[in-house]
């Protein structure tokens, strides 16, 4: 095996030319995504159906330096993401990176929940998901040269939460297993599928955890028992992470849920 990545190891992290795409890109994540992937020279594809907040993040990435094209559009039916991964290859002839970042919650306790709120949900988070890997998969395979898919994942995924979360906590699961079912699948094409498995981290919905309230502090103390790192997430513990599973780095990594969560799922 060579070993000529030895003489320049960070150019395993190098995507400058890439071009990804991003769903929920105006989302507290997908933002980040698109900024951290523009920041690092590659070409993104934002998608999302709130087209003003589209265009500030959009700003965002050509500030950093990337190449954006936008898309107004959720990946929520199959004509959505073929428009969607049309529009990449239309735009930069080509899709080497997805990173789905849309999704949902709406929190409720199981007796109260009403069935299409459950499935709202699950279409959010699973279906979508399924959508539009299955749409990016298919031009990844034709152009066969590889890519990589990140879906998102939850520590909620592999844990259960007492505060209303079975519909969420049942859609991380089933994600889980889109990326070791798609990891199998396309293991010998060089399309890598990785998940990424955050805890909470910050963002505006979760903004009041990081306050020093009476509950804010109460929340943030029972929390952190079962952090070791004893803090919660920043925006930064996901980009380095993210641009791990976007690059060359991750070639040998695929059906693997990789748990930002600092240590919260160890014990």
């Amino acid at each position: 095996m060579s070993e000529d990545f030895l003489k320049n190891p960070l150019s395993l992290f190098d995507i400058r030319g890439k071009t990804a795409i991003v769903t929920g890109a105006t989302g507290a994540f997908g933002a980040l995504a698109a900024k951290v992937l523009a920041g690092a020279g590659a070409n993104v594809v934002l998608c999302a159906n709130n087209a003003g907040e589209l265009k500030k993040v959009a700003a965002a990435c050509e500030q950093l330096g990337g190449k954006v094209a936008t898309v107004a559009k959720r990946p929520s039916s199959e004509a959505n993401c073929d428009a969607i991964v049309d529009a990449s290859v239309k735009t930069f002839g080509r899709v080497d990176i997805l990173v789905v970042a849309s999704g949902q919650n709406k929190v409720s306790k199981i007796v109260d929940q009403k069935p299409e709120d459950f499935l709202d949900v699950m279409d959010a988070n699973v279906t979508q998901s399924w959508l539009i890997a299955r749409a990016a998969g298919r031009q990844m395979l034709k152009q066969g040269q590889g890519g990589k898919v990140i879906l998102m994942s939850s520590a909620r995924g592999l844990l259960g939460h007492p505060a209303g979360y079975t519909a969420y906590c049942a859609s991380k699961s089933a994600v889980d297993g889109i990326t070791k079912a798609l990891g199998c699948e396309w293991g010998d094409s060089g399309i890598t599928v990785n998940a990424l498995g955050p805890t909470v981290f910050r963002s505006p919905l979760t903004q009041w955890m990081f306050e020093d309230s009476d509950r804010s502090r109460d929340v943030r103390k029972g929390f952190l028992t079962r952090v070791p790192k004893g803090r919660l997430g920043e925006p930064s513990d996901l980009a380095g992470p993210l641009l791990f599973l976007a690059s060359k780095a991750s070639d040998f990594y695929t059906g693997h849920i990789l748990y930002a969560d600092g240590g919260y799922t160890a014990g």
